[in-house]
This record gives C-alpha cells, sequence and structure tokens, in this order.
C-alpha cells in the first residue's frame, strides 16, 4: 500500500513538473525540447497513474479476500441485518391490526393467552423447519407466557400438500388435539424411505395413510379430518397464508415473525430466547 502511495505521488508530480517546460524563447514559442520533454513526462505520469491506480484496486481485493476476509463477512451480516430491520417494520405494522385473523384459522402451540406470540411459517417436509420445531418446543416448556401460531406452507408439493391441509382441518377438531397432531407430524416421518419409481399418486395415498396413523394417536376423529380438509374453512386458511407470504416477501420456510423481528430461516433456541426478550 506504500509504494502504491508513492507512485501516485510521484505521478502527479511529474504531471506538474511538465508545466515548467512550457519555457518560450525571444520568439514567444515553446523551444522543441520543451515540447518533447513536456509530452514525455505527461506520459509517464499517466502511465504511472494508471499503474497506481491498479495497484489500489488490487490491493483492495488482496486486502479483503486475503489479509481480512472477516470484514466481507460482517459486511454481509450488517446487510441483512438491515434488512431484517426494513422488513420488520412492515410486519411489524400488519401483525398488530391484523393478529385476530393470522390466528383464527392457525393451529396455536404453548399458552393460546400468551403475552408473547411467535409466528412461524413452516412446511411438514422442510428438515430445517423440522429443527426449528425441535427448538420451539423447547422453548414452550421453558416458559408459559409464549404461544406459537402455526402458518402451513405447501411447497414440496405432494410432500406437502395432504400435511398442510390435515393440519390446518385438524384446528376444526380443537386447538389441544391439532398442537399435538402438527408436534407428531414435524416429529415422524411420513412419507416413504424410497421413493424412486413411485407415481404422485401413489406417494399421496402412502403419505395420507401415514398421516391418518399419527392423527389417530393424536386422537382425532380421521373421517372427519378427511372431509374437513377439502372444506372451505382450510383453503381459506392456506389462501390466507399464500396472501401473508406474498406480503412479507417470504421465499422460503422456515419463517418466524418474534415482536417486530423478522427471521428468514432456521435459528437455534438461544436466538429465539433473545428475540423473546
Amino acid at each position: 500500500m506504500i509504494w502504491t502511495i508513492v507512485i501516485l505521488v510521484v505521478a502527479v508530480a511529474l504531471y506538474a513538473i511538465a508545466g515548467i517546460f512550457l519555457y518560450k524563447g525571444k520568439k514567444k514559442e515553446p523551444t522543441a525540447i520543451a515540447i518533447i520533454c513536456k509530452k514525455v513526462l505527461r506520459l509517464a505520469s499517466i502511465v504511472l497513474l494508471i499503474v497506481g491506480v491498479n495497484r489500489l484496486g488490487l490491493g483492495t481485493t488482496y486486502y479483503l479476500t486475503q489479509s481480512n476476509p472477516a470484514i466481507l463477512q460482517t459486511m454481509a451480516q450488517n446487510m441483512q441485518a438491515a434488512q431484517q430491520a426494513n422488513a420488520g417494520k412492515g410486519v411489524k405494522e400488519y401483525v398488530r391490526g391484523h393478529a385476530d385473523d393470522m390466528m383464527k384459522g392457525a393451529p396455536i402451540l404453548g399458552n393460546v393467552d400468551a403475552t408473547k406470540t411467535i409466528y412461524l411459517f413452516t412446511d411438514a417436509a422442510c428438515p430445517y423447519c423440522r429443527r426449528v420445531h425441535a427448538d420451539l418446543v423447547r422453548v414452550l416448556k421453558d416458559r408459559n407466557d409464549v404461544r406459537v401460531v402455526v402458518k402451513n406452507f405447501s411447497i414440496h408439493g405432494v410432500l406437502s400438500d395432504d400435511a398442510a391441509k390435515s393440519i390446518v382441518a385438524a384446528k376444526l377438531q380443537g386447538n389441544d388435539k391439532a398442537a399435538a397432531y402438527f408436534d407428531l407430524v414435524m416429529s415422524n416421518q411420513y412419507w416413504p424411505d424410497n421413493m424412486n419409481g413411485k407415481s404422485q399418486d401413489e406417494l399421496a395415498k402412502t403419505i395420507r395413510g401415514n398421516l391418518m396413523d399419527l392423527a389417530k394417536k393424536a386422537g382425532l376423529d380421521t373421517a372427519k379430518l378427511l372431509t374437513d380438509m377439502n372444506g372451505s374453512a382450510v383453503s381459506a386458511e392456506l389462501a390466507q397464508v399464500r396472501d401473508l407470504a406474498q406480503r412479507f416477501q417470504i421465499n422460503g420456510t422456515p419463517y418466524l415473525i418474534i415482536g417486530d423481528q423478522v427471521f428468514p430461516g432456521a435459528i437455534p433456541y438461544e436466538q429465539i430466547v433473545q428475540a423473546l426478550q
């Protein structure tokens, strides 16, 4: 970096010195030597300036990629934090005015009358959502002042469709049963290990059968559940989830709203607890 500065200083100095060769003779015209020297010096100054600027660019690249690469990570984290803060403002304002509508058709985990609310956009077939679910269960065991409002996505096609519908439909048989069923779905693999060679219809049939087995364990009426899965209440809730995803610019799951903060992606137990403060 020091040599780069020296080169730039010399380049500027040579350009300035070139002005000295404006000396004029008795004919009030610059001498041939003066013209040549002036051109040579200015050409040299331009070359050095180009070299210096190039070294400065390379030096910056080297500094960022080799000497202090951590600064790039810090910059990315700060940018992400700023984006989350801006997004959080709009989300917070909307949630404040529409909290009842957002909770109306959604299963609620934990204390339904809690003072702190976590809105969870999730997909039962998403491995990151399952990881977050385990941490949220831990939070709910530790605290009685928190509730989790589950907004079910259907992102992974046949792996998600009936799961999302059945979780929402379970709410119609009581929130406690819906919460128990949601925990079973998120804690157990309901799709077959080997899906190669199976049609979408075959997969859907196997998945639905496994989901109904879990529904029985949760104490649900499976006949009613199957009927409600295709009812207006379920379709209205899933449509609301899609509308909210577009409004909040949610591109994937999991996505958590905790207070006025938004968290796109899986976050650990410690970060959830910190956000609740």
